[in-house]
């Protein structure tokens, strides 16, 4: 069943099995804010078994640009397109967040983020990467990275 995310009152639901649920939770409301804001679209997520078809886009993307397999289980994804860009996120149980921003056409910027919830440590197969922080007011300290996209997918 699909879930709009409010940021307003940040709720965990569809995370609770989260050890770092609440962090998590701040960190989808970031996401929902910011694209609230920039582009008026409501973020809406769905349960992981009904999103194969996005985790399994974000996974082959990960995999064949980095040959990178992520260990934790996806809880929550999402996918949509605002103006000429494609997006999708995928939300993990250890409070992982990836994202990839594909835009549609071919000179356009695409890549892959990864943002971490506060209170979690880095997965070991993203521990090739630097992390930045940000502090955010419904998430705490976040820390995110991101590779450029090579190829078409």
């Amino acid at each position: 069943m699909p879930y709009a995310v409010d940021f307003d009152t940040v709720s965990a639901t569809g995370l609770e099995s989260s050890p770092v649920a609440a962090a998590l939770a701040g960190l989808r409301a970031n996401e929902a804010r910011y694209f609230k804001n920039k582009y008026d679209h409501v973020f809406t997520v769905e349960p992981a078994s009904e999103a194969a078809s996005t985790i399994g886009w974000v996974h082959r993307i990960l995999e064949e640009e980095r040959g990178i397999v992520i260990a934790a289980r996806p809880l929550e994804a999402t996918a949509f397109q605002v103006e000429n860009i494609r997006m999708a996120y995928v939300f993990y149980e250890n409070g992982l967040s990836i994202n990839v921003m594909y835009t549609i056409e071919e000179s356009g910027k695409r890549a892959v983020g990864f943002k971490l919830s506060d209170g979690m440590e880095v997965p070991e197969e993203l521990s090739s990467f630097k992390f930045a922080r940000q502090k955010s007011k419904l998430a705490g300290t976040i820390r995110g990275s991101y590779f450029v996209i090579k190829n078409e997918y």
